[in-house]
């Protein structure tokens, strides 16, 4: 086997340029990090390490790798965007139907509808605006509420199906903010994640779905054919 010789590797060298922008949105990213241990009311501060990340070399990556899966790269490129829903007409399906669940659950949340201002540029600002529309749906698939430590397993659900660098950062926060404020809470939210991580793994792609094409359709049907055996079930 040959060994490598630490003298022939040369660093990295970046234009000063690019070099300065990274430093930029490394802080940047930092500042929001700390700012969600230390604020309990913390949705802009997720809103902005969320768009911070869309440019990140990690997110690249992730959309990469997503892409090698033909139905993912297929919605990708295809930039599948669904017309604006209407609560009241889904809420007039089965009960059982997935389109009549998230229009109950968008009810309770107070919402009407998920409108999201983002430029969609590139594969990962399009990722970014898809997971984002389609988060509640991914809720009532998986099972996961929207408590703090069941939030974080969704997370981790979503790190194991397209290592979205947002999850990855927002389990890391709420692993430093339990163990150092609430350390008693330490292994349930352990265990979440562990069930969040390989729920995901078992999973066929979320991503890949256009659910918004088959709102009727039973949650259960949806899970069953997604391989998800929802938490709690």
């Amino acid at each position: 086997m040959q060994t490598l010789n630490p003298a022939t590797i040369q660093p990295l060298k970046l234009d000063s340029e690019v070099q300065r922008q990274m430093n930029f949105q490394f802080l940047t990213a930092m500042k929001a990090f700390f700012t969600l241990l230390t604020t309990e009311d913390s949705l802009d501060a997720v809103d902005e390490l969320s768009s911070i990340l869309i440019h990140s070399r990690a997110f690249e990556l992730a959309a990469e790798d997503m892409q090698i899966n033909p139905d993912v790269a297929s919605l990708i490129q295809e930039r599948y965007s669904p017309p604006t829903h209407d609560l009241e007409q889904l809420l007039q399906l089965p009960p059982d139907s997935l389109g009549y669940l998230y229009a109950s659950r968008l009810k309770e949340l107070g919402f009407e509808r998920i409108d999201l201002d983002i430029d969609i540029n590139s594969d990962t600002a399009y990722i970014e605006y898809r997971w984002q529309q389609t988060h509640d749906i991914w809720h009532l698939i998986t099972g996961f509420s929207a408590s703090s430590i069941e939030e974080i397993g969704l997370q981790a659900f979503y790190l194991a199906q397209f290592r979205l660098p947002l999850a990855g950062m927002l389990i890391a926060n709420a692993l430093i903010g339990i163990t150092l404020l609430t350390p008693e809470d330490l292994p349930q939210l352990l265990e979440t994640i562990a069930q969040g991580w390989m729920m995901g793994l078992k999973a066929k792609p979320l991503f890949a779905q256009k659910w918004e094409d088959a709102w009727e359709k039973p949650l259960s049907q949806w899970q069953a054919e997604l391989n998800i055996q929802p938490l709690n079930a």
